[in-house]
């Protein structure tokens, strides 16, 4: 006997003359398949996932070569040690002096430098999806210009340990929040007409950025000697300074945003596909923008008051994500695990290959900018066809 439920059934109704075929064709179930062709899916709770293998590869080796890269910058320096004389000790093991080299002299600024290249990356990700452009990245945008002025206010106008202002009772991490936010709000203002074009938004946000940094300019030549030197080095993104106290805030607010941020992929999916099709899908186009650039401009935020602004990362490592996954758009995990490998390498660069010790800011400037130039010359032979 035949199974009914194999029976085939036609997709467009039988032709002539017989009036029950017609009858029989509308009153047959029809079993339409939910499966996704090559991509095979399945359900977790009220979450649907499709499994992608590429991403979960390209996932897989990032997450080995960040951690290649950090047990490399853990061993680098004038007590040198081996991969596996770090691992070693990561894992428990090790003489005294190496766990004391490893865990508490060097460790700090290894979690710190993935902690922040991970928010970086995360933060472009959000802003490139959001105004579907590959050069809407907090620094280019001046969410990280304005962060840095709020922070610079702090360190020069309040005299540092003096709780003057509103500012120095935030403290630094709030007031770049507060500063990255104010900015992405004014921006978000300015380049609002009927929805939010993307290459509108860049303009005005490189506009933004220019005046934001004569602002941090004129406090620097205006505030006392001693704070301009500190804020100085500050300003160009550094790892020197940085302890559990800055990175373990960053952590958390890092692992908050970032889930909420990987629930919220279907949006920020739909996001980029238009402002019409995002509200045709049933998302609501206000909320989620606002809710996704606040997340952005968070994560931005803690990243640049626990080292500085760090340029180019936000930019360049959803790129290089995406273009590794070969996704539609820039991923929010990949492009984690991308910014967090970034730093922690432009950081050994900057410390141990180079002649000089030098900030991992102008590392990472430097790799940055010919990235920028690449997309630019990209983006115009787009448009161009």
């Amino acid at each position: 006997m035949t199974d009914s439920t194999k029976t085939t059934v036609p997709t467009t109704p039988p032709t002539g003359t017989d009036h029950r075929a017609g009858v029989a064709w509308r009153r047959s179930p029809v079993h339409v398949s939910t499966a996704v062709p090559s991509r095979p899916a399945f359900r977790i709770g009220a979450f649907s996932l499709v499994w992608r293998g590429r991403m979960v590869l390209v996932c897989a080796l990032l997450a080995a070569a960040a951690f290649l890269l950090l047990c490399i910058g853990l061993g680098r320096g004038d007590y040198p040690m081996s991969v596996p004389q770090v691992i070693e000790v990561l894992l428990g093991g090790g003489e005294r002096i190496e766990r004391f080299i490893v865990l508490d002299l060097r460790l700090p600024r290894g979690i710190g430098g993935l902690v922040v290249g991970a928010a970086l990356a995360v933060s472009g990700a959000i802003t490139q999806s959001l105004s579907r452009n590959a050069l809407a990245s907090p620094d280019i945008l001046g969410i990280t210009a304005g962060a840095s002025a709020a922070a610079v206010a702090l360190l020069v106008v309040t005299g540092g340990g003096t709780v003057v202002g509103v500012l120095a009772s935030l403290g630094l991490p709030l007031a770049a929040l507060t500063g990255g936010i104010l900015t992405a709000a004014v921006i978000y203002l300015l380049a609002w007409k009927r929805g939010v074009d993307g290459f509108r938004l860049v303009l005005i946000g490189i506009g933004v950025n220019a005046m934001l940094v004569a602002v941090t300019n004129w406090m620097l030549v205006s505030a006392d000697i001693n704070d301009v030197s500190r804020a100085q080095v500050w300003l160009t993104g550094s790892l020197n300074s940085i302890n559990w106290s800055q990175i373990v805030p960053a952590g958390i607010a890092l692992a908050v945003i970032g889930i909420w941020t990987l629930i919220a992929t279907f949006t920020i999916g739909a996001l980029r596909l238009g402002d019409d099709t995002a509200r045709s899908l049933g998302v609501k186009l206000q909320t989620q923008q606002a809710l996704l650039l606040v997340a952005a401009c968070g994560l931005a935020g803690i990243a640049v008051a626990a080292a500085g602004p760090i340029g180019f990362v936000a930019l360049a490592a959803p790129q290089v994500a995406m273009r590794l996954v070969r996704s539609a758009g820039p991923p929010i995990f990949a492009s984690a695990l991308t910014g967090a490998a970034l730093v922690v390498g432009a950081d050994i660069i900057a410390r141990t290959i180079l002649p000089v010790s030098l900030p991992v800011g102008l590392v990472t400037s430097a790799l940055g900018g010919p990235f920028l130039l690449y997309l630019l010359v990209r983006s115009n032979r787009k448009v161009s066809a």
